[in-house]
């Protein structure tokens, strides 16, 4: 038995600030046969992590901690009261990813997370076994949240919950408490096809399954982020404004259209629509002032003014 409810689990999480909570088995998932064919169709380009033996560990949440019988997945809202890409007029301006406009995810779930087995230890007053998760864990984290409850993967494969949306970051901690899990919630995209029609570069296809699937070689978030060198002629028109990530496929989502906004300081709009004649203007040791506990800092200063020279080609192209 479990020296402390499921119940006080998810009260713990939601005291620590998350808006999302649930309960999974850390036991191996089917959709990891969907990752596998994914990756070996060449969907994830350079991204190693998932191809190489990280991605095989993504099987089994036991290969992380052995002793895990639970992953408490958590969900961490982000969205602020600014406007979509898709509303603001870009002349002149870079469009970053919502998720990058306050402090560094990473860090902040993960203090979070860590707080909560803080707590969870002293609620249940006997040892366990925990490890913490964010996203460079090698894990499956929409497949666990899906199955934790906190939401179904949409077309677009984001993780969406049905009252808030999908502007969440996820998280995870294993344990080796044996708790209930919850109920995967059913798949609600219907025959809504926005994300899909609205996606710039064709990024979201047809998978084997009947559903879609993302090629991450065709995805701007891949072109501003993971990808490396020089981009070809052909996909820089496709970048649009984009200097980091890509926000359009969540912005068109109908269940998006009443998200809530984060009242955490930590994610607030710090980093909106910048001028682009600003940003490639900057010295590397500027970029690392501005951007070294951000999430922009992943595309290091030779990457994002790649983004920015590309953008402001973009931008002139479309002024003529």
């Amino acid at each position: 038995m479990a020296s402390v409810t499921k119940a006080r689990v998810l009260e713990i999480a939601r005291q620590c600030g998350f808006e999302l909570a649930g309960i999974a088995a850390a036991a191996p998932a089917q959709d990891y046969a969907r990752f596998q064919t994914w990756r070996a169709a060449g969907f994830a380009g350079e991204m190693s992590y998932l191809t190489d033996r990280r991605g095989d560990m993504r099987s089994d949440p036991t290969a992380l901690l052995e002793s895990a019988k639970t992953v408490l997945c958590v969900g961490k809202l982000y969205n602020t009261d600014r406007p979509y890409s898709t509303e603001v007029d870009l002349s002149g301006r870079g469009w970053i990813s919502r998720y990058a406009w306050g402090e560094d995810y990473h860090t902040v779930v993960r203090e979070r997370l860590e707080k909560v087995v803080e707590e969870l230890r002293a609620a249940a007053g006997e040892p366990f076994e925990a490890r913490v998760c964010v996203d460079t864990a090698p894990l499956l984290e929409r497949t666990y949240a899906r199955l934790a409850g906190l939401g179904w993967i949409g077309k677009n494969t984001c993780l969406i919950n049905q009252g808030r949306g999908s502007w969440f970051f996820l998280g995870e901690a294993l344990l080796s408490l044996d708790l209930e899990p919850d109920t995967p919630p059913p798949d609600r995209c219907g025959t809504c096809t926005r994300c899909i029609d609205a996606c710039p570069t064709a990024a979201l296809i047809p998978d084997d399954s009947g559903g879609h699937t993302l090629d991450a070689r065709r995805c701007i978030s891949y072109w501003t982020i993971e990808k490396h060198g020089p981009f070809p002629e052909d996909e820089q028109a496709g970048l649009g404004a984009h200097v980091f990530g890509c926000d359009i496929c969540q912005e068109v989502c109908p269940w998006n259209r009443q998200a809530p906004v984060t009242d955490d300081p930590a994610f607030e709009a710090r980093t909106f629509a910048p001028e682009l004649e600003t940003l490639s203007g900057i010295t590397e040791e500027q970029f690392r002032e501005r951007f070294r506990h951000s999430p922009v800092w992943r595309a290091k200063y030779a990457g994002f003014m790649r983004n920015v020279a590309a953008a402001k080609a973009n931008d002139r192209r479309k002024s003529l």
